[in-house]
């Protein structure tokens, strides 16, 4: 399950990152921003989903990338609601669907990181030999 969510939000912000870079006018946010975000999150993309196809994924990379999407998706929020920048009608959309995805992918990557942390300690523990 968490190499799944990795490789899935790898795709998500690696087509985001795309998404971003060619509607650049039509979402309402400074030409600049936008550009630096479409960026990110093309790198952040492969980046997560290069992670994914590990074997065992680093855990603690994992907990800053759950960190991560947690405040990404509280900030894209607070810039929808708060109105941080002149988005469109569109603009706000997309914002608001990409917190919620990112906030999606947060929650599943934190299940499959409990649940490969239980399995990894399932039937890992040597027994302990009676001397009797």
């Amino acid at each position: 399950m968490l190499k799944f969510a990795l490789k899935l939000d790898g795709v998500a912000s690696f087509a985001l990152g795309l998404l971003t870079l060619l509607i650049r006018p039509e979402v309402g946010m400074p030409t600049g921003w936008q550009i630096g975000l479409g960026l990110f999150c093309v790198v952040y993309g492969l980046f997560v989903f290069t992670l994914g196809t590990r074997a065992v994924p680093d855990r603690r990379i994992v907990l800053l990338i759950i960190i991560g999407n947690l405040v990404w998706g509280v900030d894209s929020i607070l810039t929808a609601e708060l109105k941080w920048f002149p988005l469109t009608d569109a603009g706000v959309a997309m914002v608001l669907a990409q917190a919620l995805a990112v906030i999606g992918f947060a929650v599943l990557q934190f299940i499959g990181l409990r649940s490969a942390a239980s399995a990894n300690d399932r039937g890992t523990r040597p027994r302990s030999q009676s001397l009797a």
